[in-house]
């Protein structure tokens, strides 16, 4: 069959569409992305613009006509942290629903970390053992652990990049000020969450996902082999040490770095602020990145489920 998912985040409106069956894997044959960047939308309230919920419409509607074009047999949509958490939530999902013609799930940061995860570990593989999942979005950050494709501990805070940008980075380029306040408020609230996670037994590997980690990989990581395949691994002291050259220069000169695409410009800063103190405080020297990720997870959730009869996510 021909499967849909789209991804209503933070920061784009992403349609996947990929070949799939039960217990196989499945084939991507288009990616889709619109930009809308919701954290700008935001009003002093917490509630998406008008304009945002039009820009919001406009991009499910762009999906679900590439959708069509596509011959995608079931289309699976879901949002995440910036639709959730507005305050006229509601509203802007009867919205996006009417423009899409079908229901939308709205995912919780939990199950966002856990559909991450059950992507990742599917990538890695039974073999590679314990694994500690980070994954940044625009508008939280969710990590996930354990043994299984279940995670023993999975947990979301609201640091995604375009959250912080819009709280602690407004300036272009932003000062030292800026960063060290975006630190500081990024390890208080990844305290508790570092505790849970530092309290498990050791990792076998540390892994990374999402666009923002991959960019930064792409910027200041390292290729390397093993596990049957090549992948991309970023140092905590590399990135460290780009994080001050990043806030030197104005979002419009770091799309000329290589991995910094121009939806990421303006957020990279603050991804790689408080992904190096994620990092530091769960004392990870180096993390794998992982290419599949939400929308993965929520593929492969639902082709299971149609291997044992059920349905949905």
């Amino acid at each position: 069959m021909r499967l849909g998912i789209l991804d209503i985040g933070s920061n784009t409106v992403h349609l996947l569409a990929a070949d799939a069956r039960p217990g196989g894997r499945p084939l991507a044959t288009t990616s889709d992305r619109t930009v809308v960047r919701l954290m700008r939308y935001l009003t002093p309230e917490g509630a998406i613009s008008e304009e945002g919920v039009q820009a919001l419409e406009a991009a499910v509607t762009r999906a679900r006509e590439i959708a069509v074009t596509e011959r995608v047999e079931t289309l699976l949509a879901t949002a995440t942290s910036a639709v959730r958490e507005a305050v006229n939530g509601e509203e802007v999902i009867a919205r996006i629903e009417a423009a899409l013609g079908q229901p939308l799930q709205v995912l919780t940061g939990v199950e966002e970390a856990g559909l991450t995860f059950l992507a990742v570990r599917r990538w890695f593989g039974w073999d590679a053992g314990r694994i500690l999942l980070l994954d940044i979005g625009g508008g939280s950050f969710e990590f996930a652990a354990g043994g299984d494709e279940v995670p023993e501990v999975a947990a979301s805070v609201p640091l995604g990049a375009g959250r912080m940008t819009v709280q602690f980075l407004p300036e272009d380029p932003p000062g030292e000020d800026a960063v060290e306040q975006l630190r500081a408020h990024a390890a208080e609230l990844l305290a508790p969450v570092a505790e849970n996670l530092n309290a498990l037994p050791a990792p076998d590997h540390m892994v990374g996902s999402s666009k923002a980690i991959r960019s930064l990989a792409n910027l200041a990581g390292r290729e390397v082999s093993g596990l049957g395949f090549d992948r991309t691994v970023l140092s905590r002291s590399s990135l460290k040490s780009w994080i001050p050259r990043l806030a030197r220069i104005p979002a419009i000169a770091r799309q000329e770095l290589p991995g910094i695409t121009p939806d990421r410009t303006f957020q990279i800063v603050a991804a790689a602020v408080v992904l190096h103190t994620a990092m530091k405080m769960l004392d990870i020297d180096e993390l794998e990145v992982s290419p599949w990720a939400l929308r993965e997870g929520v593929l492969l959730r639902y082709t299971e489920s149609l291997s044992w009869g059920g349905v949905g996510i």
